[in-house]
């Protein structure tokens, strides 16, 4: 059955970035698209003609896509979560190194942010890693959601992860790898057709992958957890419609100033 979920993920992402779509329109009292808009809009993609600026650019989106898709199938299984923070990592990098192998200004620009992006949410990840272990003693997830009491323990975690969930899922105010304004299509510039389907189901993919942290959080009740996950995922809705973007290095000093200390302030408070 497992399989089955993790062979399903990108579609359930899509689901989720459909309904995230749907909620939006409807706090701005708008009609909006359809929940399933994410999926019609991937049909009309691939009628596009896919152009390629040189095959390492090419190959680069198509790893991503698949390293990402591997880290969350990791997550299904209950590997390692220390590995799978890392693996997320790798996936990053392989986008950031695509958007500097063009000659796209746009394109370099939107790798600048990436690297702005994954140096901010990077280390958060880690620690509440490092929580996870620290309660559980282990970094395994199927060790991890056997325990419970970690809303308890890791209260200011738990803050500090929601502070970055929309870094992950590009909402104000830290969507700032989405502000098509100034960067246009930022890394996603050069690809078209199916290559850009690739990135384009890369992102249902990044919701399945930081909100599966968040559910961590339950433990070994579901309830709690689905939660959990509907909580934040309204409140970061919220704060999309109700805030405007900030500058790239404000997003950066704010999750240090704050979601950094938030974190090993709890990482000191467990361990002593």
């Amino acid at each position: 059955m497992i399989w089955v979920w993790i062979a399903l993920a990108p579609i359930l992402g899509g689901l989720v970035y459909g309904g995230e779509r749907v909620l939006r329109a409807r706090m701005q009292r708008r009609q909006g698209p359809p929940v399933l808009q994410p999926f019609y809009d991937m049909f009309k993609l691939l009628d596009k003609r896919t152009l390629i600026v040189h095959a390492p650019h090419a190959l680069l989106g198509v790893a991503h896509f698949f390293v990402l898709w591997f880290t969350v199938a990791a997550i299904f299984l209950g590997w390692n979560l220390l590995y799978i923070v890392f693996l997320h990592l790798f996936a990053q990098m392989l986008l950031i190194l695509a958007g500097y192998s063009v000659r796209s200004a746009y394109s370099h620009l939107g790798a600048n942010r990436e690297l702005l992006m994954l140096i901010a949410y990077e280390p958060i990840l880690i620690l509440v890693a490092v929580g996870f272990y620290l309660q559980s003693g282990s970094f395994d997830i199927a060790q991890i959601v056997r325990g419970g009491g970690y809303l308890v323990q890791m209260p200011l975690l738990f803050v500090a992860l929601a502070m970055i969930v929309p870094i992950k899922v590009k909402k104000s105010p830290f969507d700032v790898g989405e502000a098509h304004q100034e960067i246009v299509g930022g890394v996603e510039i050069e690809y078209s057709g199916l290559f850009y389907e690739f990135l384009y189901m890369s992102r249902f993919l990044e919701y399945i992958f930081i909100y599966s942290f968040v559910f961590i959080f339950a433990g070994v009740s579901y309830g709690l957890g689905a939660a959990l996950v509907a909580g934040v995922f309204l409140l970061v809705n919220l704060v999309d419609n109700a805030t405007a973007r900030v500058r790239t290095m404000h997003m950066v000093k704010i999750i240090y100033a704050v979601a950094l200390s938030l974190s090993i302030v709890n990482i000191m408070w467990i361990v002593l």
